[in-house]
């Protein structure tokens, strides 16, 4: 297991992402953080502003993070990678039962593909990328939930400053 994958949406990469890619990254030899490129969901920055944020947010773990965006089936990028692993973040007990049935259906589709589940610090067990915009949309302080370079493009987003 010398490679591993944390895919999601990443709108915004929020500090609960960067301590999972933290404690992925002492695990791992390589963590691709893959950001999702079409998705269901109507995120508010697109897939290319996705990756240059959490590029710079992660820029101090080096070559150690990937950041690349992918479209379709994660279980297709995570082969295509040479991973062999799928990080997944749960935060509290009510994430699980979702996780597991992704985890589910992608071992289905790929077998020899594991999933590891790391639970949120106890610090950002309460942040989500829907919460981090609805705040941030409204005014309020982010500084404490997504790293610097975000919360300036998420005020920027929603007043113009």
């Amino acid at each position: 297991m010398q490679t591993a994958v944390y895919a999601g949406t990443f709108d915004p990469f929020t500090n609960g992402h960067r301590d999972i890619v933290e404690r992925a990254s002492k695990l791992f030899k390589t963590v691709h953080v893959a950001i999702a490129e079409s998705t269901s969901k109507q995120p508010l920055f697109d897939a290319d502003e996705r990756v240059e944020l959490t590029t710079q947010a992660l820029e101090d773990f080096g070559d150690k993070v990937v950041v690349e965006k992918f479209n379709g089936l994660l279980v297709n990028y995570v082969a295509a990678t040479g991973a062999d692993v799928i990080i997944r973040g749960l935060r509290a007990v009510s994430d699980y039962e979702y996780e597991y049935q992704i985890a589910a259906m992608n071992r289905e589709l790929a077998p020899n593909i594991e999933t590891v589940f790391l639970m949120a610090s106890q610090q950002h067990s309460f942040i989500n990328s829907t919460i981090v915009k609805e705040v941030a949309r409204y005014g309020g302080d982010v500084s404490s939930l997504v790293p610097q370079n975000i919360g300036k493009r998420l005020k920027a987003a929603f007043h113009g400053r």
